[in-house]
């Protein structure tokens, strides 16, 4: 049943701007982009190739990864209890809800979580018998992770605490097959340092510098109440629970010092990088991974417990986590279609990432004809790609979104930005559609004081306006110009003279 829901929403929702953007770069093969490693393009690049151009075929591969995954926490929990143990442990994952809605979305997230867990897996096997296909195992699933997202140095840290702080861990630094598992693993960190080589550094550049502040912030301390959330509360706090008791057990060995080190070592790192790290995308799926081994945890300590109180608690915790999940799938769901998605806008739960792609790539494709296509930001311009087949390039404006997320690098790269754009088709007729609600109020008056600057005698000809205002694109014929537009923020007097801006300011006023 879940899955079943799982399939509609990957056959039936737009892909959202991040999802986008990652199917624009499959059409680019490569060894990695600015943003990511190359494995989630790659993904998607396999599944279009298998079931043809459209969100199913984008998004099947991270479906099945994501319905894999509760058999990989079943395998494991079998391995370090018992088959009772291990189908508790499965189930859980199911009703996780950030473990269970796993796999919708075609997001490095998906990859990245089965490869995790399988080397905690092979880990819990290697120490406990050294043999060489866990090794392997463990060095291809590190491999697998590097290739995917650059927090696959969370795992490296994590294994590097258990190898440092627990007796078993000690001991396998005499092994042989530690060094060849990191030998394989290192295999991985290949297409990321060919990528930023070509690219200078982008990708770590993003990553670690531009994305992140490095500077304390009061606001994540919230970070477990975040968590609770996510999680529903009471499987949180039990999952808590579950980590305490693993800690205190640590020393016993297998499997609790694996669990201790791996769950604990995920939940306090993530905790002491939000403090720091970036405090504007969402993160809260960050600490998943120090989850899944505590799913295997709880029901074992439950059973252990003579009275009735814990499984009680367990059970509520299910029920809550169940009604958790399915929020977050309905909510999806809506999103999903029209209809829906104005509830949310009413209920504030507006899914504006998700909503009105298609509309507006619907009113573009007459006009695709008329000149070259431009977005004004790397989303649409990708969204416009997606919905019309890559038939034509779709070049993006240099939005300051661009690079906030990391992307304008790679539009450079591929000449898909401002200079790409004049370089090519200087003089020619353009079709500029402008996102005017992408960013703040407070913002997008700033960016939209300067199109003027970087497109010819505008002239509007369509607008693509949903749900009550919140979500407008205005498409406008003109020119491409000549000169590389003033950096600086537009004047007064060049906004007032604007029709892109003023347009835009109208639209807004009655709201």
């Amino acid at each position: 049943m879940q899955f079943a829901i799982k399939a509609w929403l990957a056959a039936t929702l737009a892909p959202f701007t991040d999802e986008a953007f990652y199917w624009l770069e499959s059409r680019h093969p490569a060894w990695g982009y600015s943003d990511l490693p190359p494995l989630t393009a790659w993904l998607i690049r396999g599944g279009e190739a298998v079931a043809g151009h459209g969100v199913i075929g984008m998004r099947w591969p991270f479906l099945v990864l994501g319905a894999a995954l509760p058999w990989i926490v079943v395998r494991f929990a079998r391995e370090a209890f018992d088959p009772r143990i291990g189908w508790q442990a499965g189930l859980l994952c199911l009703v996780l809800p950030l473990a269970g809605t796993l796999g919708v979305l075609a997001v490095p997230d998906v990859p990245l979580t089965a490869a995790i867990m399988l080397a905690v897996l092979a880990l819990l096997r290697a120490a406990a018998k050294d043999r060489l296909r866990d090794w392997l195992l463990l060095g291809g699933s590190l491999a697998l992770a590097w290739t995917t997202h650059y927090r696959a140095a969370m795992p490296m840290l994590v294994g590097l605490l258990f190898v440092l702080g627990a007796p078993r861990g000690r001991a396998l630094w005499r092994r042989p097959g530690l060094w060849l598992a990191m030998a394989v693993a290192a295999m991985g960190l290949v297409p990321m340092a060919i990528s930023n080589w070509h690219q200078h550094g982008a990708g770590l550049a993003f990553q670690l510098v531009d994305r992140n502040p490095w500077r304390f912030h009061a606001g994540a301390l919230v970070q477990p109440l975040e968590q609770a959330l996510a999680c529903t509360p009471l499987l949180y706090a039990m999952l808590l629970w579950a980590g305490g008791c693993a800690w205190r057990r640590r020393e016993e060995g297998a499997p609790w010092d694996v669990i201790a080190f791996v769950s604990i070592g995920f939940l306090a790192l993530y905790f002491l990088l939000g403090l720091f790290a970036d405090d504007v995308r969402f993160r809260a799926h960050w600490p998943l991974p120090g989850y899944l081994p505590l799913l295997a945890a709880l029901p074992a300590l439950v059973a252990a417990k003579t009275g009735t109180l814990a499984r009680r608690w367990l059970g509520g915790a299910v029920f809550v986590a169940v009604l958790g999940q399915g929020l977050g799938l309905a909510w999806l769901g809506m999103a999903a279609t029209p209809g829906g998605a104005t509830r949310l806008a009413d209920l504030k739960a507006f899914p504006y990432a998700f909503v009105g792609w298609r509309e507006a790539a619907a009113r573009v494709g007459p006009l695709r004809h008329e000149g070259v296509l431009v977005a004004d930001n790397f989303a649409l311009a990708a969204e416009l790609a997606f919905f019309l087949g890559d038939r034509q390039p779709v070049y993006s404006l240099d939005s300051p979104l661009n690079v906030k997320h990391g992307r304008a690098p790679q539009l450079a790269l591929w000449h898909l930005d401002e200079a790409g754009l004049r370089a090519a088709h200087a003089g020619q007729a353009m079709l500029l559609a402008v996102e005017e609600t992408a960013q703040s109020e407070r913002e997008r008056f700033t960016w939209l004081g300067t199109i003027c600057r970087r497109i010819d005698a505008p002239r509007a000809v369509a607008r693509v306006s949903l749900y009550d205002g919140r979500k407008r694109v205005a498409l406008y014929l003109g020119t491409v110009p000549l000169d590389m537009p003033a950096s600086v923020a537009a004047t007064p007097v060049e906004r007032g003279a604007c029709p892109i801006w003023l347009a835009a300011h109208a639209a807004d006023s009655p709201r």
